[in-house]
């Protein structure tokens, strides 16, 4: 089942002749529980691909569906509502609240929403992110690798119809980047949540169900359906 759609997108800065083409035409399609890896080097798109897709700017041209929801027909107060009940952000920045604990974090965007927590899946989630020791610490007192495993478990924890990583381990070293990447894909084969990581880590890109190339704003390689 397609939970993520993106047709004919574009996202261009400037003005004739001189107009920079970020994002020029990108088709993709995205099944339910996929794990996809988005690879690129600086300046090649793949942040403003992952920007697009997950509705934290619009495009120039074409479309977005998640979940079957074309996101740019909606406005900016109905987006930032959707994003929080159907998207999940992990950054490589990791962007904790640093005055509230671990288990506040966790639960950060469900008590924005007003809804009810999920006690016995927010303890499944903490157990398999290894964090159950950590709950009453605040991010200043966790290591970098613990600090993205709870950015990790707070992009679960609404049960998201997709959670987009961005160079989740780009401030980690080459063992906890392994260490996390490990537990994503085990957070997303047992949940069986949907994720789409960008990276310019190749060896980090094999860790995923099916790994995309993109180059000067276009994919270039890699099974794109």
């Amino acid at each position: 089942m397609v939970v993520l759609e993106a047709s004919n997108l574009m996202k261009h800065y400037g003005a004739e002749p001189n107009v920079v083409k970020a994002l020029d035409g990108i088709d993709l399609t995205i099944e339910r529980g996929e794990f996809v890896a988005i690879v690129g080097t600086s300046g090649s798109g793949k942040s403003t691909l992952l920007h697009m897709l997950g509705g934290l700017d619009r495009a120039t041209n074409g479309t977005v569906k998640v979940d079957g929801k074309e996101i740019f027909s909606l406005k900016d107060d109905e987006m930032t509502i959707f994003r929080r009940r159907k998207i999940g952000f992990i950054f490589q920045s990791y962007n904790l609240v640093p005055v509230i604990n671990v288990y506040e974090n966790i639960t950060l965007p469900i008590e924005l929403d007003g809804d009810a927590v999920d006690n016995s899946y927010i303890d499944q989630i903490v157990t398999t992110l290894g964090l159950e020791t950590k709950l009453n610490n605040l991010p200043n007192q966790l290591s970098g690798g613990q600090q993205q495993r709870v950015a990790i478990a707070r992009a679960l924890a609404t049960k998201p119809a997709i959670v987009l990583a961005d160079e989740p381990t780009g401030n980690l070293d080459s063992k906890t980047s392994l260490d996390v990447l490990g537990l994503l894909k085990v957070t997303s084969e047992r949940f069986g949540q949907t994720i789409v990581m960008i990276t310019h880590n190749e060896e980090i890109a094999q860790m995923a169900d099916r790994v995309i190339r993109i180059e000067d704003g276009k994919l270039i390689g890699g099974n794109l359906s």
